[in-house]
């Protein structure tokens, strides 16, 4: 039986090797499927994610795991994340069902606690993302929208700067003087 504390050379060397090859693939199909794959993510890119660091650690740890089996799983994982992305790219309805939509969390300096509750985001988030944006008053602020990514954009400005009401396009939550639900 192994030592938990050492391992034999062989063993570590291959672990080694494993590494730099696993590594050196995920690099590849990471060049070759372009930085969405680790960009701000959506659902489906976390589940993606955490599905290629299932693989490297199995492939790493296991010294009975082929590289070859574990090369065509992260193949095989980031061709489906972006096929999914060119479904949810080319069908509206495909899009709709399956990725998040934009939320209204603010509008026109007015939080909308009903949406913080839907979102699950706590009102104390909301102020520190406002601070972290520079943002002096909530009266400066045109709206804050939680992203599908779980990002926070908080767009605001004097009087004298206007929001661009197609920034708000397929936002949900909006109060219905912004044109939302009703």
């Amino acid at each position: 039986m192994e030592n938990w504390i050492s391992a034999s050379t062989p063993l570590l060397l291959k672990v080694f090797l494993s590494v730099l090859a696993i590594f050196s693939i995920i690099i590849f199909i990471t060049r070759v499927s372009g930085l969405r794959t680790f960009a701000k993510m959506s659902s489906f890119d976390f589940a993606s994610t955490i599905a290629i660091g299932s693989i490297l650690a199995s492939v790493i740890l296991n010294t009975n795991q082929s590289l070859l089996k574990g090369a065509i799983a992260l193949g095989g994982i980031v061709l489906f994340q972006s096929l999914f992305a060119l479904v949810v790219r080319k069908s509206q309805f495909m899009n709709r069902i399956l990725t998040n939509a934009p939320t209204a969390l603010m509008y026109k300096g007015k939080i909308l606690y009903k949406n913080l509750a839907k979102t699950n985001v706590g009102e104390d988030d909301l102020i520190a993302k406002l601070r972290e944006a520079n943002a002096l008053n909530f009266s400066e602020v045109h709206a804050v929208i939680l992203e599908s990514t779980g990002d926070m954009s908080v767009l605001h400005g004097g009087e004298g700067n206007p929001l661009d009401e197609r920034l708000l396009h397929s936002v949900k939550g909006l109060p219905e003087e912004a044109g939302g639900e009703k």
